[in-house]
């Protein structure tokens, strides 16, 4: 028995029984996550986000951060948007929990 009790199917396959299969599966889009400049929020918080939640080495991370801080924002990431509103949610809960008033937002890639 498989999976949830549900045995294999000898049938044909749905092909070979004259059902036209749709594989035109596209790829869901990507939107960029775009961290905001603040004059608070201290670097050493913006490196560690970087690090734990957008899974950055410490070099990528401080590029990133010196980016925000020179030129008011910039992408730290591509995803899903699911993946990216999770990641952002993530991020301000941490700079609530600091006290920071740290802002990203998204936009499609």
């Amino acid at each position: 028995m498989g999976l949830f009790g549900l045995g294999r199917s000898k049938a044909a396959p749905r092909e070979a029984a004259g059902e036209k299969i749709n594989d035109n599966i596209r790829e869901p889009k990507h939107f960029k996550v775009i961290m905001l400049n603040d004059d608070f929020t201290t670097m050493e918080f913006v490196v560690n986000v970087l690090e734990t939640i957008f899974n950055k080495d410490k070099a990528s991370a401080e590029a990133l951060m010196l980016m925000v801080h020179n030129n008011g924002r910039a992408a730290v990431g591509t995803y899903p948007y699911d993946i990216a509103l999770t990641k952002i949610g993530k991020a301000m809960t941490l700079a609530k929990e600091k006290g920071f008033p740290f802002r990203m937002t998204v936009e499609e890639a």
